[in-house]
Parts: C-alpha cells; structure tokens; sequence
C-alpha cells in the first residue's frame, strides 16, 4: 500500500501527521512524504519542520494520495503549475485521493473535484463552487474515489473512514484505539454551525492575523485574489 503525502512550506501540519498515524498502519503500508524539491519543510506556525526525503520525480504513482491544507501557503500550491501537474499525475495511478482541511482547493485548482461533492475547513468551503465542486459541511466526503475532510483534526475521522474501506472495521477499530482515538472535548465549539457567534468572530480574528503573519514570509501572495474573497 503506497501512500503518497504532499508536503509543502506553510502546511498545518496535523493535516498531514493526523491521517499518517492512521493510514501508516494499514498492511503493508510504505508512506512517502513527497514535496517539489527534497529538504525540510516548515510548517505554518514555523515551530515544527518535516523532512521530504522524495521529490516529483522519485514518486509517479500511489495506492493512497493525501494533500494537506494550510492557513494560507495552499493559495501559493493551488498556483503552482508543477505541484498541480504531479497532483493530476498521481491521480490518474490511485486508488484513494484524499485532502484535509483546504487542501481540497489544491484538489479543485488541479481539476479533480469538478461536479463532485467536496468539504473543507469552514473558512474555506464556499470557495470550492469556484471550480465547480459542490460543497458540502460534513466531517468527511467520498465522492468517486476522492475523500475530503473538513478542518485539520477531521483528517483523522477521514483516515479511519478511509482505513475501514480498505481494511474493514475490526481493524479500523484496533488502530482508532492503538492511537486512543477517543475525542471528547471540553467545550461543543468545533462545529461551525453550532457555535456561538463571538467565539465564531475570535477565530476569525486569530484566522487572519496568522494568514497575514505567513504573508510576511510566502512570497507576499496578498494581492491573490482568493484571499480576498476569504476576508
């Protein structure tokens, strides 16, 4: 089972790490961190680094294809002509393409959510309709052979979705509880819908600040005009 993960400057990084504790323990599991060029990658807070040990060119095809989000770097992937060629390149060998969180605009800019139904962070959803797909607020998706997840921590829901497919339920059970897998959070505010509107306003406050802090870092992308529509 080869699993081919994106990784890029500016990732949340639980999007990736989050699906990969599950998916690494199906049978026979090879997992490839895979970015445009070998080195380590930093993710969006800056505190964290990962290694891509493989590029473009060393990885053609895979079982299992996972693109992350980001706060904001996914404006800089879903422009890049390369990183979108690989996608559509990979795509065409998988048997699961998956993304987490806004990595489904990555997935939308390379072409492959056209007339499918599709989730992504709460932030983010509407902007999918830009390419065609049909939003959808669930946890998860699987239209076709392609699974999105919602925001960050709902990679993990989506990889033991993903893992019962493939494996079946017994075994699913036994990694969700190998990864004690157990969420029960200390407040009901996870849910966009469900939340109260002054908690709803400080996430954005956060959400923004920390879009303009990775601005200052990646390549100056606030005039694209995605992230205008995001504001």
């Amino acid at each position: 089972m080869k699993i081919a993960i994106l990784i890029y400057n500016g990732m949340t990084m639980l999007d990736a790490i989050g699906p990969y504790e599950v998916l690494a323990q199906l049978p026979d599991a090879e997992v490839f961190f895979v970015a445009k060029k070998r080195g380590t990658v930093k993710s969006d807070t800056g505190f964290v680094k990962i290694k891509a040990d493989y590029n473009f060119k060393d990885i053609t095809k895979a079982d299992i294809l996972l693109i992350p989000g980001a706060t904001i770097a996914f404006v800089k992937v879903m422009k890049d002509k390369k990183t979108l060629a690989w996608i559509r390149n990979v795509d065409k060998t998988t048997k699961y393409t998956t993304s987490v969180c806004s990595g489904s605009l990555i997935l939308a800019s390379a072409g492959l959510l056209k007339g499918l139904k599709a989730t992504s962070h709460w932030r983010s959803i509407n902007l999918l309709k830009d390419f065609d797909a049909i939003p959808v607020k669930e946890r998860f998706v699987h239209d076709e052979k392609i699974i999105t997840a919602a925001g960050v921590s709902a990679g993990i829901d989506m990889a033991l979705y993903l893992a019962d497919e493939i494996v079946g339920e017994q075994q699913s059970k036994a990694i969700q509880l190998m990864i004690e897998y157990d969420a029960s959070p200390p407040y009901n505010s996870g849910n966009y819908d469900f939340c109260e509107p002054d908690i709803i306003k400080i996430a954005e406050k956060k959400l923004t600040l920390n879009a303009k802090k990775e601005l200052s870092v990646i390549d100056k992308i606030a005039n694209f005009s995605t992230l205008k529509k995001m504001k």
